[in-house]
C-alpha cells in the first residue's frame, strides 16, 4: 500500500500546482524555441532587429514566452515547495 500522506490533505493535491509546472514549462520552452529558431533558421539577429519578417515573428514570440513562462514556472515550483513542506509538517 502506497504512503497515505502525499494526499492526506484533498486541498493540496488538486492547487493547480501540476498545471503551473506543465503551462510554465512549455510556454518557456516554446520561448526558448522561437529564439533558438530566430538565431539558427530564420536570418538571425542584427542590432536593428530580425533579418526577415518571420524572423521579427519568433522574436515576438521569445519575447513574449520567456518572461510570462519563466514566472509561471518559478511560480509553480514555489507552490511545489510549499506544498512538499506543508506535507512533511502537517
Amino acid at each position: 500500500m502506497a504512503s497515505a500522506r502525499p494526499n492526506s490533505n484533498p486541498a493540496l493535491a488538486a492547487d493547480g500546482t501540476r498545471q503551473l509546472l506543465q503551462w510554465g514549462a512549455s510556454i518557456l520552452g516554446a520561448g526558448l524555441l522561437a529564439a533558438l529558431m530566430l538565431k539558427t533558421l530564420l536570418g538571425g539577429l542584427s542590432p536593428t532587429g530580425a533579418s526577415t519578417n518571420t524572423g521579427w515573428f519568433a522574436l515576438i514570440v521569445a519575447l513574449m514566452c520567456i518572461p510570462f513562462g519563466g514566472l509561471l514556472l518559478a511560480l509553480g515550483v514555489a507552490k511545489w515547495l510549499r506544498n512538499r513542506s506543508l506535507s512533511r509538517h502537517g
